[in-house]
């Protein structure tokens, strides 16, 4: 029985990072909205209030049944969750003279076991505009900062463990955060820390074999690190039973197709390529909507994936590589919402294919999918690739998609990924692509006057793709990048460099 740990959400920006971080404490945790039942039983360990965009003095601020609670497990709230335990208990919470956003240097005012070997004067991050002015009866104010006299707080005693924390222990601004997060973890709800790769790989193979026996499975491979991953677990599991599909769209990255059928077959996945460029080609000529070019190829997908699995027979199950982030359900500004998101490798179960999910990867963020995936041994080449829309380079072509701009792009594109490779640079971005701009302009070669298209470059750093900066690559890379690739690229004659960050802008154009 796997120990966890539950974070209710009251839709803060940072709900994901707390997770993240009692997960690299190795510590097995789920996000749930703060109004869902909450399930107690032997393996629940402790529960962590997140932070919120509303005042807990709102009229329809979210509110939990804190002695529901604290009778069972221990209780830690940050930042909003603090104030809320706060109120809830009988205290006092109002709006601050100013709001209070940025660093701030902790003062240690008692010791308890949340601030166990804390250092003194320690930089924390504030995000709040009310502040705590006065705490319940039996509350002890743990510590302060120069502007907030209740930076932290505990009611300790033989019944109760709660804890409160104004400031955010999980973001990275906050130097000793993490160790706050283990104190909780280790000191407080007596986890065992025993949630790892090698664990998690061993209990799902155990899991998959006892769900599917010998039946057989069918998965869309795209050569990405969730699918491949999620692969290897199944095939792990049940060997030739899983069958593999990997679909040519005809808007992948150059040659990849072909890389991906070998890689597949490397590390022993039963794989069959479908070459579908001409079906995906007719059907996106004259279309330059970006959203119907999504669907267009969304549906095509479904379409060619479902004739090919009816030419292998009883198939039972269908394997996914979804994410966690995929399947949270996430508590909005206003409550929480009712769905789910679907960003799944087909694109959506269709109704009439009738298959039983098997998503081996449900429960973990990228990061900790690739640290199964070298638990697994799978090859850095393959762990360390970077993300790869679904809609693949149909969105990185701006306006109607062609066989000859797709062409010029993977071309661009190409030169693009194997000068970051060359300059020791593809490991320190997060994404990179070149986009195809609908605009063409006057260039000079040799003696002759050019009419060509120009080409973007993207390259973007970020944790999880929710937030992203442009990466600041070297002015004599880019040089490089741009010479090469108006003199290999015959059709592209200006290189540009997007300096955008997300947000406003997203990682892709389109």
């Amino acid at each position: 029985m796997t120990q966890k740990i539950l974070i209710l959400d009251f839709g803060s920006q940072y709900t994901q990072l707390i997770a993240r971080a009692v997960r690299e404490a190795n510590v097995y945790c789920e996000i749930i909205p703060f109004n869902k039942k909450i399930e107690f039983s032997a393996d629940l360990k402790g529960i962590i209030l997140s932070g919120s965009p509303f005042s807990v003095n709102d009229s329809g601020a979210p509110k939990v049944d804190l002695k529901s609670i604290t009778d069972k497990v221990p209780l830690l709230g940050i930042c909003y969750g603090a104030q809320l335990i706060a109120k809830l208990s009988g205290g006092n919470v109002e709006k601050s003279d100013k709001r209070e956003y940025g660093r701030s240097k902790l003062q240690i005012m008692s010791s308890n076991e949340l601030l166990k070997d804390v250092k003194n004067d320690s930089d924390v991050w504030m995000s709040h505009s009310d502040t705590i002015t006065n705490l319940p009866d039996h509350f002890t104010i743990a510590a302060s900062t120069h502007n907030i006299p209740v930076a932290a707080f505990s009611n300790e005693n033989e019944k109760n463990k709660i804890y409160g924390l104004q400031f955010h222990p999980e973001v990275y601004h906050s130097a000793e955060g993490k160790k706050i997060i283990k104190n909780f973890l280790v000191n407080i709800c007596n986890c065992a820390r025993d949630w790892t790769p090698a664990h998690f790989v061993n209990d799902t193979i155990a899991s998959i074999k006892n769900t599917i026996g010998d039946k057989k499975v069918i998965m869309a491979l795209s050569g990405g690190v969730d699918s491949t991953v999620a692969a290897t677990l199944i095939h792990r599991a049940i060997g030739k039973n899983l069958y593999g599909i990997f679909v040519d769209n005809g808007v992948l990255r150059k040659n990849e197709f072909e890389q991906v059928i070998e890689s597949c077959k490397s590390i022993g996945l039963n794989i069959r390529g479908v070459d579908a460029k001409e079906h995906f080609y007719t059907k996106l000529a004259g279309k330059p909507d970006p959203e119907e070019k999504r669907k267009i190829i969304g549906k095509g997908f479904i379409d060619i994936f479902d004739q090919e699995a009816h030419q292998i027979e009883d198939i039972e199950f269908l394997g996914q590589g979804t994410i966690y982030p995929d399947v949270i359900e996430s508590a909005s500004v206003h409550g929480p919402s009712a769905t789910i998101k679907s960003h799944h490798n087909v694109g959506g179960l269709p109704d009439f294919m009738k298959l039983k999910l098997i998503e081996p990867l449900r429960s973990l963020f990228k990061d900790e999918v690739r640290k199964v995936g070298a638990e697994l041994g799978l090859p850095p080449a393959l762990l360390n690739r970077h993300p790869f829309p679904g809609p693949g380079l149909a969105i990185r072509i701006l306006g109607e998609v062609t066989e000859e701009k797709v062409q010029l792009l993977q071309n661009a594109d190409a030169i693009y990924t194997e000068a970051l490779k060359k300059y020791d640079l593809y490991a320190t971005v997060w994404q990179a692509g070149a986009i195809l701009l609908p605009v063409k302009s006057v260039g000079v070669m040799g003696d002759e006057r050019t009419y060509e298209f120009t080409v973007a470059l993207r390259a973007v750093t970020s944790v999880d793709g929710m937030t992203a900066d442009w990466a600041h690559l070297p002015y004599d890379f880019l040089a490089y990048v741009s010479n090469e690739i108006i003199n290999n690229v015959k059709g592209i004659n200006r290189v540009v460099y997007d300096i955008s960050s997300k947000p406003p802008a997203t990682i892709e154009w389109e």
